[in-house]
């Protein structure tokens, strides 16, 4: 989708429309609250670290209204500013994703769940790991 919108953006400047892409961060919605309870005993382990990951972001939740808030803002003060961050883990998020290259992305979501809570923790100074 990011892709998408970055051609998007590209060519619909030429006709004067903007293009912006909204990039919450973990908001409290009913998707976000079933998120934190993966199935048990899978063999998928993504599913539950960011379980616990979406967990931890909850105990201080950030309602829906304020992407809306921020939707409404973007499409009024005329800024051609392509990417929009909102609620205050959106830009830890999208920095975390940054600092690392592709290949060190993928290592990192391979890695055992301990490396995994680790990195989250420095990274992000959130304790993820699912408390028992």
């Amino acid at each position: 989708m990011e892709a998408l919108n970055e051609a998007l953006a590209g060519e619909m400047k030429t006709f004067n429309v903007r293009v912006a892409i909204v990039e919450p961060g973990i908001i409290d919605t009913a998707m976000a609250r079933r998120i934190k309870d993966p199935a048990a005993d899978s063999p998928y382990r993504q599913t539950a670290r960011f379980g616990a990951l979406f967990k931890a972001s909850l105990k201080n939740p950030v309602p829906p209204s304020l992407v809306a808030q921020n939707i409404v803002e973007i499409a009024q003060n005329g800024t051609w500013q392509l990417r929009h961050p909102v609620g205050p883990d959106a830009a830890p998020l999208l920095q975390w994703r940054s600092q690392m290259t592709d290949e060190k992305w993928v290592e990192l979501h391979a890695s055992d769940d301990e490396t995994w809570y680790r990195n989250v923790e420095l990274d992000l100074g959130l304790d993820a790991r699912p408390k028992e």
